[in-house]
């Protein structure tokens, strides 16, 4: 048992350290941190703009780092606040054109990163991957709410 969480654990570990290097690199073409990626390409999936609250949900990333991140990519011109209802409060979050520049290429970079990870993977197996890994994410979630049962 131990085996396998030292496997589990120094696997999750890796993948993180490894990604977020490459994130590091891609995004310092653009004078910016491995963490802008995320948020760049989460608000790249919505044309018309997301919340903040939203981006947080879909980034699993507390209020104040998406606040601290928001503000950097908007210092440097790679997003803007819309306003709705007559305040910026609740604001959408959108893309410039050199924010959705980027965002594409990051994108198209992430895309490349991954397929080339998961080369030796049939269809078959990446779809059983991906199953298990999302049941492990909710079943950590649950541990995580209700903690760990004696």
């Amino acid at each position: 048992m131990v085996e396998r969480f030292e496997k589990f654990s120094l696997a999750i570990t890796e993948i993180s350290r490894s990604w977020r290097r490459l994130a590091t690199e891609e995004m310092e073409k653009y004078g910016l941190k491995g963490t802008h990626a995320t948020y760049l390409t989460n608000i790249y999936r919505f044309e018309n703009g997301v919340t903040v609250s939203q981006l947080c949900e879909l980034s699993g990333k507390d209020k104040s780092d998406a606040s601290r991140m928001i503000s950097i990519l908007e210092e440097k011109g790679f997003v803007e606040k819309k306003v709705v209802g007559g305040s910026l409060y609740r604001g959408l979050l959108v893309l410039t054109e050199k924010g959705k520049q980027a965002a594409e290429q990051v994108s198209r970079r992430a895309s490349k990163a991954v397929e080339l990870a998961g080369r030796d993977l049939t269809d078959e197996n990446r779809a059983i991957f991906y199953q298990s890994l999302e049941s492990i994410v909710q079943n950590l979630k649950q541990l995580d709410r209700d903690g760990i049962p004696e």
